[in-house]
């Protein structure tokens, strides 16, 4: 990002909103949405700043604008709290016209009303004298702001507005009772003078990070840069906001943009905001050429720009939100119990990467050719994420060609589509040794939660029980302890360090079982091993005297024999 189409700077509220500068939320951004607990959260941190011995001042975090001229800015992110803190000086100047109503020092009141209005709320236009008011709200809200906030109306209505008017009315009925009670709390001959040195203090001791940019393609950078830093910033909204730019700026109508409106919420609602630009992603790259996140946004701005283009965009993701969140959240979709069963698995693992893949397919195939390429992507997955630890974003640029190739419909059956993946399918052999080697450290439940998986899918293929592995009746049993006590002094710290988490150290076990042996040593294990259901683990006592790195070594070979039957696909082996 050039320093020409970016500018970042530290501003006190005085700053931001003098020299004629003024501030517009963009149309289609979203509500007001504030309540009580953000109003108090700001008034106390205002109260802080203005006590004696206070802080001597209060940073409000980043403001994110875009402007052309530097002269009007277009509010991307923060106009919650610009939008309150020009509620609180509204509030301070209602307070300030029953002074003047009520007859209390009404020229210098009025002269402080005057000057306050003017630096903070509006100014008069030296060319056409006519008012104009500094910060313009989205097209919901901005009615019942300039016709009943900015000339402090009389009587506010309540009826037929909407929740976020009814948001605004109550955030100036709430701070105009603290402004109130703040002058009630410091009592002064000088009433007028206390209101104005309320805002006057707050205007110059709140303080932004104020972020300037170009256009919206740098805004979205920003974006990604502070989220990347631990900022929360929606991209989901600037997202929004371009698409119904394309709109206004073709002069649609009225009806266009609601419908446009109704459904973006509705997706939104249905995915979470911070989901939203993932699905997009998943989406996109389903359809279009490869797009990596950080591009997402630069590339919709470069090839959706007419209502057409916006409406196919719409439909399109319309038809792919059920199965990304089918792959998301199985156990809420309506999909039958094999297809949750292997969505399941892969969130398990973490992998995201077939995602364009199976919505390509689920468009374009069958259910049943489906099924099959939805358990041959638990499998790869398996082989290549789980157990290789192979690198991903190779085996991302597969199942992206992949999925390009079904959505043009050169690949129409399962059949071609597995035999396309065959490059990130682990060879038996390779699959083999990978597992023969494998640690995985159960400290993390996630992990755990995958070696019962593992010792479940093993146990079944050897034995033919089938296992329910989140279960509650048997526990992970490390045979070797996780922390050892007497009877394991052949094992050195190296090797103490190097064996615990290796997958041929690992059994299931009986709740009750595992919790008697705990830690103890080998042959106190041994006995309750051989009683055990589990063949598995059954066959450790039966096939080792003693519990050595070697015989761990041995066990996992022979584990990763079975594994190779378990977590295989036919046509690729």
């Amino acid at each position: 990002m050039s320093a020409t189409n970016f500018n970042t700077k530290n501003d006190t509220l005085r700053k931001l909103l003098g020299n004629g500068l003024t501030y517009r939320i963009p149309r289609f951004q979203r509500d007001y949405s504030w309540g009580e607990d953000e109003w108090d959260d700001l008034w106390q941190d205002i109260l802080g700043t203005i006590a004696v011995g206070g802080e001597p001042a209060h940073y409000m975090g980043y403001l994110v604008l875009q402007s052309a001229d530097d002269r009007v800015f277009d509010v991307i992110d923060g106009q919650q709290r610009l939008t309150t803190l020009s509620i609180i000086v509204l509030a301070a100047l209602k307070n300030l016209q029953r002074l003047i109503d009520e007859d209390k020092d009404p020229d210098r009141t009025q002269q402080r009303f005057n000057q306050l209005r003017q630096t903070y709320i509006g100014y008069l236009d030296p060319v056409t004298l006519v008012p104009r008011s500094k910060l313009t709200l989205n097209r919901n809200n901005d009615n019942y702001y300039q016709t009943y906030l900015v000339p402090l109306a009389e009587h506010l209505p309540q009826r037929r507005i909407r929740a976020s008017e009814h948001s605004l009315r109550k955030a100036f009925e709430w701070f105009d009772r603290h402004v109130r009670d703040y002058v009630k709390a410091n009592p002064s001959e000088d009433v007028g003078r206390i209101i104005a040195q309320l805002i006057e203090s707050m205007s110059d001791r709140l303080f932004f990070t104020v972020i300037t940019v170009t256009d919206e393609l740098n805004a979205y950078k920003v974006f990604e840069t502070l989220n990347a830093r631990g900022v929360r910033l929606s991209a989901t909204d600037l997202l929004k906001n371009y698409l119904f730019s394309v709109l206004h700026r073709q002069r649609e109508h009225e009806h266009e943009l609601k419908n446009l409106e109704d459904r973006w919420e509705n997706m939104v609602g249905r995915l979470g905001s911070e989901s939203l630009p993932d699905f997009l992603r998943m989406h996109w790259n389903s359809r279009n050429a490869f797009v990596r996140q950080s591009e997402l946004f630069k590339v919709i701005r470069g090839q959706v720009d007419t209502r057409e283009q916006v409406f196919e965009l719409l439909r399109g993701m319309d038809e792919d939100v059920d199965l990304y969140l089918a792959l998301t959240s199985p156990e809420g979709s309506q999909w039958p119990p094999a297809w949750r069963d292997h969505a399941s698995k892969l969130r398990m693992f973490s992998v995201r990467q077939p995602f364009p893949l199976l919505m390509a397919a689920k468009r374009r195939l069958t259910d049943p050719e489906f099924e099959i390429l939805l358990r041959a992507c638990v499998m790869i997955s398996f082989r290549y994420n789980v157990i290789g630890g192979l690198h991903t974003g190779d085996q991302e640029r597969v199942y992206h060609s992949v999925a390009q190739r079904i959505a043009n419909g050169t690949l129409t059956t399962s059949a071609s589509v597995l035999d396309a993946l065959k490059s990130i399918y682990p060879a038996d052999e390779a699959f083999r040794a990978a597992f023969a080697d494998k640690f995985i450290k159960t400290t993390a439940s996630r992990n755990k939660k995958i070696v019962r998986y593992i010792l479940c899918a093993l146990e079944k293929q050897a034995s033919g029980q089938d296992f329910e592995f989140e279960s509650a009746s048997y526990n992970l049993e490390h045979i070797l302890p996780q922390n050892p006590v007497a009877g394991w002094e052949t094992f050195t710290d190296e090797e103490l360090d190097a064996f615990v988490y290796r997958l041929g150290n690992m059994a299931l076990m009986e709740t009750g079982r595992n919790r008697e042996v705990g830690n103890a040593d080998y042959t106190a294990k041994k006995a309750a091993y051989a009683v055990s259901t589990f063949s598995l683990t059954h066959k450790v006592a039966e096939e080792n005297e003693d519990w050595t790195p070697s015989r761990i070594e041995a066990r996992q070979r022979a584990l990763a024999n079975i594994a190779t039957c378990v977590w295989r696909v036919a046509q690729l082996a």
